[in-house]
């Protein structure tokens, strides 16, 4: 284990951020790490995912987000932005327990691009990061700020989609 904190963000708006970071949840549980993964915004118990995380021995796995996010001026958009916050919560005190070797903060891009948190908040709970803590970041819209500071940056290109032909979500690729 280093004794430094690593940074890396998966960004863009093509598929593969959240399957890229639970590559590295993969490679962490094979050498007996203990893991967290957060999701900030889905919530879904169905996912193969989270079956197959659940399977993994020190791989906690949460998903503290509603599923899709209204637009701001919605009804609904404050309940969203609560479990947001929530979620850093969570994440806050598994840094402060110094729980996880890695955490995966999946999604937490794509909350702060849609206000649900705050750039500053993001910041300072990577700041908080214990040394040695493997910290993976994925969502879109990525703001300059987390890219600067991250030590390893994969965008997403989304070159071409299933979905724009017509062809829904499929379980195993997508779900």
């Amino acid at each position: 284990m280093n004794s430094h904190r690593r940074l890396l963000l998966f960004t863009g708006d093509g598929k593969g951020k959240t399957t890229a970071a639970l590559g590295m949840v993969l490679r962490a549980a094979g050498h007996g790490m203990r893991i967290c993964v957060i999701q900030f915004i889905k919530n879904d118990p169905e996912t193969g995912e989270r079956k197959a995380l659940s399977r993994l021995p020190g791989v906690e796995f949460i998903q503290a987000g509603l599923g899709f996010v209204p637009a701001g001026n919605h009804g609904d958009f404050p309940v969203h932005r609560q479990a947001a916050r929530e979620a850093m919560k969570i994440a806050e005190e598994r840094f402060c327990r110094k729980a996880c070797d890695l955490i995966v903060l999946d999604e937490i891009c794509t909350a702060c691009a849609m206000n649900l948190i705050s750039l500053d908040e993001v910041i300072r709970l990577i700041g908080n990061a214990p040394p040695g803590t493997i910290v993976v970041l994925t969502g879109r819209n990525a703001p300059p700020a987390l890219i600067d500071m991250a030590d390893t940056v994969t965008v997403m290109e989304c070159r071409k989609h299933a979905f724009q032909a017509g062809i829904r979500a499929e379980k195993g690729v997508e779900y």
